[in-house]
């Protein structure tokens, strides 16, 4: 049986699961929360390479910040987007006024911007406020 490794939203290990399309849960070996949890997790300095290096599923990462209109109004549109996508891609969010190392280590020059990362390497990248149905069309190509 294939497994595919999820790093959990909570905790932040790594975890492995069957690849089966089926699986109805998932919960993580550590800390016990599911790993079908969609939410956003947050992440800082500590936590993002361990989600981005550890994923077989793509993680799509939105750089925002609490004082941007744009991305207060795309962030409903990212969660609604990550509800769609449970085991199949890993939907981050990273403060930038909080994080600031984040946002210079990844050049990012205006916000929204979302990066999706795939096998620990950015492999699409788009700045401005997106709907769900664009951030969902997006996502579906790398998940």
């Amino acid at each position: 049986m294939s497994k595919i490794k999820i790093v959990c939203p909570n905790c932040h290990k790594t975890n492995a699961i069957p690849s089966n399309k089926e699986v109805k849960k998932a919960n993580c070996g550590n800390c016990g929360h599911s790993l079908l949890d969609t939410h956003p997790v947050s992440l800082d300095e500590n936590s993002f390479d361990k989600h981005i290096q550890n994923s077989d599923i793509p993680v799509v990462v939105d750089f925002w910040a609490p004082w941007c209109g744009p991305c207060k109004m795309m962030a409903p549109n990212f969660e609604n987007a990550a509800s769609r996508f449970p085991l199949k891609a890993q939907f981050a969010k990273v403060n930038t006024e909080d994080h600031p190392y984040l946002s210079q280590r990844f050049g990012i020059r205006g916000i929204p911007t979302i990066i999706i990362f795939k096998n620990g390497a950015e492999v699409h990248r788009v700045s401005g406020a997106l709907d769900a149905n664009s951030i969902v069309g997006l996502v579906s190509q790398f998940a």
